[in-house]
Parts: structure tokens; sequence; C-alpha cells
């Protein structure tokens, strides 16, 4: 009875194939869930206000105020103006990389080679780098405009030495997590290989993507008392809705 509520929230839903990009605006009060579907999958993101583009998302910000190394349930996804884009309110994954960075196409050209289109068809290869900045120009951003990335359902670590170190397998098929979002929000992701994975050649994994009618936020959300600075970050929110959309 539980599953047929859920279903029954669902707005829209499709898969993005593996090495294939797309952008959305995702409207506050919706929650995005993101699947893998045969494991391994990475997913770049970044986030911008639809309103304001300028604002973006903020990898340091949303690290620091949350004493946090990776992002899992419970965590906030901050704008470099104090806003929580998203909430993580759910999460069967445990750890998703911050600090990894993007795939550049120099780099995927000297580790897989090239394999343009006009060759290689739909076996084509693609890197976070072009798949970010053909997904930009479609809202009137372009280079410039692109900030540190998550890399959902893949984590890095570090060894003593502060060495970063990719950890295969992080994400099983089936694994997901939910963003919430608390405002609305300009969603550019892609699903092209995260640059440390070491794989021989392309992974090519797909990503579900749906969106649902998020459930009412309750006083003991996970995400809202997680710190003080979250609860800070819903009142930033608060404040700017009211600011932005009183009439």
């Amino acid at each position: 009875m539980n599953e047929t509520k859920k279903e029954s929230n669902v707005i829209y839903e499709d898969v993005l194939p593996g090495g294939t990009h797309w952008s959305m605006l995702v409207r506050k009060g919706t929650t995005l869930r993101l699947t893998d579907q045969e494991g391994g999958a990475n997913v770049g993101m970044l986030f911008y206000n639809p309103l304001n583009k300028l604002e973006r998302y903020n990898a340091p910000d949303t690290l620091k105020c949350q004493h946090t190394f990776k992002l899992t349930a419970g965590h906030c996804l901050y704008s470099d103006m104090g806003h929580v884009f998203c909430s993580i309110i759910h999460d069967t994954v445990g750890w998703h990389d911050t600090v990894g960075g993007n795939l550049s196409t120099a780099k995927l050209e000297s580790r897989w080679g090239e394999h343009s289109y006009q060759q290689n068809l739909n076996d084509w290869t693609v890197s976070g780098e072009k798949a970010f900045l053909v997904e930009l120009a479609k809202h009137g951003l372009n280079r410039r405009d692109m900030s540190a990335n998550l890399n959902l359902f893949s984590q890095v670590k570090t060894d003593d030495e502060g060495n970063m170190q990719f950890i295969e397998e992080n994400s099983q098929a089936g694994d997901n997590i939910d963003l919430r979002f608390e405002m609305d929000t300009l969603v550019v992701f892609h699903t092209c290989p995260h640059p440390m994975n070491p794989a021989k050649a392309y992974p090519k994994k797909p990503v579900r993507y749906q969106l649902r009618q998020s459930e009412p936020i309750a006083e003991d959300d996970i995400c809202m008392t997680a710190c003080d600075e979250n609860q800070r970050g819903f009142e930033n929110n608060r404040i700017y809705h009211q600011q932005c959309c009183h009439h």
C-alpha cells in the first residue's frame, strides 16, 4: 500500500543512458529520485537559480557548513548565497563524491581514446566537460559558469598521506537517492564517467530519473535538524521566497 502511494506521486520518469546529458527546471516541492540501473553509475550534477543564474551550487560551503567530506541522507546542497537548493532525504548508497571533479575532454581522449559520433555513431563517447557545456548553452550559460560539481553514486576517499582514491563498485544496481528541492532549481546533469574511474573501457551506466511530488516537511525533518547551519539555510529560503514570490 505504501508503494502504491509512492507511485501515485510520480510526475514524470525516464532513463538517461550512460554517457549522455540532460537539464531541466525542477520546481520547489518536487523530489528527484535517481536510480543506478546496473551498478557503478556516476551522475555529474550542477544547480543554478533560474531567476538569477549567477547563484549556483557551492561545494565548499556545502561541505564546511555541515562538517562533512561526503554527501548522504540528512545533508543539504547549498548555493553560494546561503540558500538550500535541495535536501537529501533518502539514500541507499551512503557516500556521494563532492571533490573528484569532472571528466575533461583531454582526460577522456588520453584514457579511452576519441570516439566521435561521425565515426562511431551510437558508440561515441562524451566527456563530462562537454556534456555540461552543451546543457549550459541551452540556458545562456557557458564555461565560466561551471563550478565544482557533485558526482552522485561515486566515492572518493583519501589515504593516510592525503592521496585521493576512487572506490570501485560503490553503488550497486537499484541503489537510489532522493533530492527534495527547496526552491526552483535549474538542474544540469550527465551520466559520463567519474574522472578517476580506472575502467579499461569507457563505462556507460544508465540512470533512471523520476520526479515526484514531495511530502510535507515535518518538524523533525532529517535534513532541517541535522545541524544549526541547515536550520539557518531553511530560514534563508523562507525569507527568499517571501521576497521573490510575494505579490
